[in-house]
């Protein structure tokens, strides 16, 4: 039953992902709004095959606030990366910079407002992005970040990049750390039925020294790795 609902799925998602990029670039001389809402769809649409094709069923457990704070979250797969706009009514991401070599994902991807990451391109590059940054910031979004710089496979819980401290310091903005558990349901080909968990952690301040904040978001974007039964904790699905 799960190679038939990947045979469908990878299809279904990935075709309609097409001409919705299509449609993205499209929309960008009409405008951010124009261009906000084709991003929205590819999210619901995201949702959609996940929760109806794949038999994953995602909950949310806490509330992710859609403001200007710095939203730290679990990597796993690609699952969390692409229902961000899913989560949030216009969220700006840090994402690496090769993926801005997309064609056409890639213009929309800069019209939408994404921030791009160039690692260790020096103290240049991090002006730039803080820059960028606080240009979205100033619009009210909401800034999601993978702290971990890179898909974690389900268990590890590797240090956190060097420069997530800086960011949080020259935004000077409060953490919202998200565990994510898309790991061993969507992180292979053969995508499988389960669950996947969004536990949100307690807002950690502005302004923190670096060590305490990276213990304190490590441990929290990690939350679910223990394996707790987070049903059982009053989760609540997510519409």
């Amino acid at each position: 039953m799960a190679l038939l609902r990947n045979l469908l799925f990878y299809p279904l998602f990935y075709g309609v992902s097409a001409i919705l990029v299509i449609a993205s670039v499209l929309a960008v001389p009409m405008g951010q709004v124009a261009l906000k809402g084709v991003v929205a769809r590819w999210g619901d649409w995201h949702h959609w095959c996940v929760q109806n094709i794949l038999g994953i069923k995602v909950v949310q457990d806490g509330v992710i606030p859609d403001e200007p704070v710095l939203i730290a979250v679990k990597h796993e797969s690609f699952f969390e990366a692409i229902d961000m706009p899913r989560l949030f009514s216009f969220p700006t991401v840090f994402a690496k910079r090769e993926l801005f070599w997309i064609p056409g994902w890639g213009l929309s991807a800069r019209v939408y407002g994404l921030v791009p990451v160039a690692r260790d391109k020096g103290a240049r590059a991090l002006r730039e992005m803080i820059a960028f940054a606080k240009l979205r910031i100033a619009e009210g979004r909401p800034l999601v970040i993978f702290p971990e710089g890179t898909r974690v496979p389900h268990g590890k819980e590797p240090p956190l990049q060097s420069g997530f401290a800086g960011i949080y310091k020259l935004l000077g903005l409060p953490v919202v750390p998200v565990a994510v558990d898309s790991g061993p349901t969507y992180h292979r080909i053969i995508k499988q039925p389960g669950t996947i968990t969004y536990r949100v952690g307690e807002t950690i301040p502005a302004g923190l020294p670096r060590d305490e904040m990276e213990r304190r978001v490590h441990r929290a974007i990690n939350a679910l790795n223990n394996g707790e039964d987070v049903a059982a904790r009053g989760a609540v699905a997510k519409a």
